[in-house]
């Protein structure tokens, strides 16, 4: 996006990647349906991002999710909303989009060099970079720094540029996973029955490290390790904090959260006969599978034999999340460069005509297109810085 910005202003564009082939984390973001922004009101897609909402509102000036729908429109590619509100390409596909944009890049004049890992800067300040054949030193007028996070390391994205700022006396915040599963001790009974299903039609609620309840409805995944999956991710900031500052996070799972308490309770304490515990909850509740089972993996025996406390924990069942799962495993990351370090152009103030864009900023933001979103509007900002220090210079 920044070169894109850059080469519409007249400038010669040199794109250097690491990788072999041009977006992979973005090929791999729309592997499952390429949810590219969110239709939702502006004021709660801001607050989306959490602490760090006030500055994404300043890029997210640059380019509205409305207007990045408008761009990819340009390039040929119909969205439309889906029923949760989320936008997506028509044929839900990233490669389409991906293809027809390097291809106007191009077209524009901007070039591509595969293969290159950069390295720094050498004693005159010129880009170092690695390739299969040589290192070699390139001279920038500018340069924009998307170097991506710190999760997924086999798409290019591996955090290793943390160091090299570092080394600049850039201030970084700690990169962390973000959208990311957590860790529970499952025994191996349960875990090797139940891992891989899904917990459907739950709500899930925790309080943070600040006091603050939070309520959810969803479903997860049960892992060998823990929970994953879209509810879990929607609050992972959140609980990675507070395990961050208590050595764990509890969260309460609502099995079934279209009853009210009493009436689960009413059916959990009505006569069951010679009917098992199981085949009661099965026919009074429609709790069987993984719910049965991660009830008995929770309660213990004296709380299945008090219709009371059985009850009380189908609506608000305790789990105890222990860390998150690595950072490799996740979706995306927190920390990187703070806003604190770089000015409203997104340049690196220690660094006059370096500018940085895209998930090494320290952001975060769950899944339902604000990444993407996020990362659009970076790099069209820290393109217009460019082009601005550019001419100033």
């Amino acid at each position: 996006m920044a070169a894109e910005v850059l080469s519409q202003g007249g400038v010669k564009v040199e794109v250097f990647d690491a990788m072999p082939s041009v977006g992979r984390k973005f090929l791999m973001a729309g592997k499952g349906g390429m949810n590219i922004t969110h239709a939702e009101p502006l004021d709660a897609f801001i607050s989306r991002y959490g602490n760090r909402h006030t500055q994404m509102a300043a890029l997210l000036d640059t380019l509205s999710p409305q207007a990045l729908r408008d761009w990819i429109h340009g390039l040929g590619i119909e969205t439309f909303v889906g029923s949760s509100r989320r936008v997506f390409p028509t044929d839900m596909k990233a490669a389409p989009l991906l293809r027809a944009w390097l291809h106007r890049l191009r077209e524009a004049g901007v070039s591509f060099h595969m293969r290159h890992r950069w390295l720094g800067w050498d004693a005159h300040d010129q880009l170092r970079f690695t390739t299969p054949e040589t290192e070699k030193s390139v001279k920038a007028d500018a340069v924009v720094l998307a170097l991506g996070g710190g999760s997924w390391p086999q798409l290019g994205s591996d955090g290793a540029w943390v160091t090299l700022l570092e080394q600049r006396g850039i201030s970084l915040a700690a990169i962390r996973p973000a959208n990311c599963g957590f860790e529970i001790d499952w025994s191996e009974h349960f875990s090797s029955r139940f891992a891989g299903q899904h917990l459907k039609t739950i709500a899930l609620s925790y309080t943070d490290k600040d006091a603050i309840e939070h309520h959810r409805p969803g479903e997860l995944m049960i892992t060998a390790t823990g929970v994953e999956g879209s509810l879990i991710y929607a609050f992972s900031a959140g609980l990675r904090d507070k395990i961050a500052t208590s050595g764990e996070a509890v969260i309460y799972l609502d099995l079934l959260p279209n009853q009210d308490k009493q009436q689960v309770i009413n059916n959990v304490a009505h006569p069951r006969g010679s009917k098992s515990m199981a085949s009661h909850l099965q026919s009074r509740l429609g709790i069987k599978g993984v719910k049965a089972g991660l009830l008995r993996e929770v309660l213990t025996a004296q709380d299945f034999s008090d219709p009371q406390r059985l009850g009380s924990a189908i609506k608000a069942l305790p789990l105890r999340l222990k860390a998150t799962r690595p950072l490799n495993e996740a979706i995306s990351s927190a920390g990187g460069v703070m806003f604190e370090d770089i000015d409203n152009r997104l340049m690196l103030r220690k660094l006059p005509g370096v500018f940085c864009a895209g998930e090494m900023l320290d952001w975060e933001a769950p899944t339902g297109g604000y990444l993407l979103t996020g990362c659009f509007a970076s790099g069209k900002a820290a393109g217009l810085g460019a082009l601005a220090w550019l001419g100033d210079h």
